[in-house]
């Protein structure tokens, strides 16, 4: 086997006689003792000639090949049941790996499911209502099922990233993202992509309930847990099998208890009993954080970023980096960089091409920003987070707060950004006057649905953050990407959900929760990942860890 890169045109997929010659070239041998190629990379090249570049991975006659190949889904349906908190990537990808190894995943998601959740997004972008179970955050897919669908990660070590790839190729993934170097499904083709995995897993025996937020955790006597679940009025359950009035028993104050599944019911809480809970409930679960607070349980304080979207037009972001040489048939330009900036990391985050501007807030009286964009990436506008590393011995004034002093300092800075504009309306200010340090007379347009409101944002962020971005965006401009310093680029605050700025701490080996084992911390809420791929990585590794736990085959050696 050998692996080898050629390049070819922008425009023009490279044919199987082309790859099958270089593959030969590549191997020393004639075509006809080619037994196998393939792409395993393809990125755009724009340092001298516009081309793509692809990785191509070729075996000769007589070397072994294997394809890749998926675990079966097993029916799980009288299996024993492992509960799982969040229908996010960690969960999700969680309950798939379950299905494989002979578990049956219970999913308690607090949100709607994914269809659902557009109307509660489009009521906080029109009128400014945030439900605060149901929102970009928060409800089926979690915060990534809104924001592009981008799988590019570094964290291959956390595992194999072709069993992720793989598997939303499966459910309805472009394959293009088996080899493209930094892959997108796009917003408008997740929904889709999530429902499908939803499907599988109810179909092999799993659950979900939607409208099931998580409200308390007590370990029980005999090593289980017990997890009360306040239920909307508008409790979804899928896969259940129960109606209401099933064989459930009752507590002495009355609560719906079932060791797997509750009855259905409305206006009551309800007790969900299992021996193994995965818990991945997302960045921005700060009631959970609290929860675990409010009982001793261990907490560490956690970095994390906060700063900006930058927002530029799309046409200028194509200009710069195809130096001036695109044209409309190539892909759209995105970018990402890193600089340090008096001690602490300042870097781009969640790059959006063709992209959109959308709220994020999951309470009322705070704003908060994100990207998001369609799969042709098409919107005539660039936008990406722009965010300084924040450590807790950045904030020394917060400390009271022990663990949970960065939580406190994000929703501070968030409800501060709401409070200037009063409304949903984003506090912007031009790039230049921002660096400066005036107020924007005027804003150019936005894509951000709510709108913005010209404020002085070099006050409203912390002055640490403020400082070093003055400093980060001409240095950006002038070596990294000569046009991006332009007072034709809009900054609106805050971008603040980056990753959590708390970590539930895990042993390293079982994953599971320090002081009380069967509960396994997962994911971004737990602060072990941060982004689509890595998340889901990490609810794999931690329903093979819990398998292990339970004599089962994890599957797990290579992570």
């Amino acid at each position: 086997m050998k692996q080898f890169e050629i390049s070819g045109p922008i425009g023009k997929e490279l044919s199987r006689e082309e790859m099958t010659a270089a593959a030969a070239k590549a191997l020393g041998v004639a075509p006809a003792r080619v037994a196998h190629c393939r792409v395993v990379r393809r990125s755009v090249d724009a340092r001298n000639d516009i081309v793509y570049r692809y990785r191509i991975e070729a075996f000769a006659a007589g070397e072994t090949y294997e394809e890749y190949r998926l675990e079966e889904y097993r029916d799980v349906s009288a299996a024993e049941p492992v509960i799982i908190v969040g229908a996010g990537p960690a969960g999700m990808f969680a309950a798939l790996k379950l299905l494989t190894l002979g578990l049956k995943p219970v999913i308690l998601e607090r949100g709607r499911d994914v269809h659902a959740r557009k109307k509660d997004m489009a009521a906080l972008s029109v009128s400014g209502h945030v439900d605060p179970d149901s929102n970009y955050c928060f409800g089926e897919g979690g915060a990534g099922a809104f924001s592009d669908g981008k799988l590019f990660t570094r964290s291959s070590k956390r595992g194999d990233i072709r069993e992720v790839l793989h598997q939303l190729v499966l459910f309805g993934a472009d394959p293009s993202i088996l080899t493209e170097a930094r892959p997108h499904i796009g917003s408008d083709r997740l929904p889709q992509i999530v429902e499908n995995i939803r499907r599988c897993i109810v179909e092999h025996g799993g659950e979900y309930h939607f409208g099931a937020r998580v409200t308390d955790i007590v370990r029980n006597g005999d090593g289980t847990f017990s997890l009360t679940v306040l239920k909307r009025d508008t409790d979804i359950l899928h896969g259940t099998g129960m109606a209401a009035g099933s064989d459930v028993d009752k507590d002495t104050q009355g609560q719906r208890v079932h060791n797997s599944v509750p009855a259905i019911g409305t206006g009551r809480e309800s007790i969900f009993r299992s021996g193994k809970v995965i818990l991945a409930t997302g960045h921005s679960a700060r009631d959970i954080y609290g929860l675990f607070h409010s009982k001793g349980w261990a907490l560490e304080a956690k970095g994390f970023a906060l700063g900006v979207r930058a927002e530029h037009p799309q046409s200028l972001i194509n200009g710069i980096q195809y130096h001036g040489r695109y044209q409309p048939w190539m892909p759209t330009a995105e970018y990402s960089f890193v600089t340090q900036i008096e001690g602490r990391g300042v870097f781009s985050f969640c790059m959006c091409p063709g992209g959109i501007l959308v709220p994020s807030a999951t309470s009322p009286g705070e704003t908060v920003l994100n990207g998001m964009s369609n799969s042709s990436r098409n919107s005539k506008w660039a936008n990406a987070g722009v965010v300084v590393s924040v450590e807790p011995e950045d904030m020394p004034q917060y400390a009271m707060y022990g663990p949970l002093s960065l939580m406190y300092f994000q929703r501070d800075v968030e409800q501060a950004m709401f409070r200037f504009s009063g409304s949903m309306k984003a506090p912007a200010q031009r790039m230049m006057d921002f660096c400066r340090r005036v107020e924007s007379r005027d804003l150019p347009a936005t894509s951000y649905r709510p709108g913005a409101v010209s404020a002085p944002l070099h006050e409203l962020l912390p002055e640490h953050v403020s400082r070093r971005l003055k400093f980060a965006f001409p240095e950006i401009g002038n070596r990294k990407m000569r046009g991006y310093y332009t007072n034709d680029a809009l900054l609106l605050g805050v971008e603040s959900r980056t990753s959590s700025p708390v970590r539930i701490p895990r042993d390293p080996v079982t994953l599971e929760y320090v002081s009380l084992p069967g509960l396994y911390p997962c994911g971004e809420g737990a602060g072990y990942s941060g982004g689509i791929v890595s998340s889901a990585l990490d609810g794999i590794v931690c329903a093979s860890r819990l398998a292990v736990s339970l004599g089962k085959s994890g599957n797990d050696s290579n992570r």
